[in-house]
């Protein structure tokens, strides 16, 4: 059986639900990927680290488009990192994807391994060659939640999700 591609409405919810949810899915881009094990969410309202935290920009566009979408951005300059946006169109929720099991265990480190560049932002995960596939889920593994890390304002929010394998 064929791993079918993950559906808008998967995307079209809350950022808490939609990052843990993305935990054991399977990242591909051109053929490649594995299984995401880490993720950080980025709440569309109070959470200063959040890229939309001071509205809509024409970087942060993206993030306030339909769910479903990726959202890459630059990071101190020199590392892609990949983020899905999630929630309904209007409301700019997304999640950082921060490991992926045989490609990379750190944001800029995965998407350097796959190809992911600042030309994929916006890209349909539904239709494009950069995608989530389904996979049932994980057994005999769990959840951790911690602080997300790596930022500085909204740091202590339990908003870091990492599947433990």
């Amino acid at each position: 059986m064929t791993a079918r591609v993950l559906p808008r409405s998967f995307y079209a919810r809350p950022t808490v639900e939609v990052a843990r949810s993305l935990l054991g899915q399977r990242l591909e881009f051109r053929g490649r990927g594995g299984r995401i094990l880490e993720v950080e969410a980025y709440l569309p309202e109070g959470d200063e680290a959040a890229h939309a935290y001071r509205g809509r920009t024409e970087r942060t566009e993206v993030l306030f488009g339909p769910p479903g979408h990726a959202y890459v951005f630059l990071a101190y300059g020199m590392h892609c990192c990949l983020n899905v946006v999630a929630e309904p169109e209007g409301v700019p929720g997304c999640v950082l994807i921060r490991a992926v099991e045989g490609v990379g265990d750190g944001p800029g480190k995965l998407t350097r391994a796959l190809g992911i560049t600042l030309e994929q932002n916006g890209w349909d995960l539904v239709s494009s060659p950069l995608r989530i596939l389904h996979q049932p889920p994980p057994a005999h593994e769990s959840i951790t939640v911690t602080p997300r890390i790596g930022i500085r304002r909204s740091a202590q929010l339990p908003l870091r999700f990492v599947l433990e394998t």
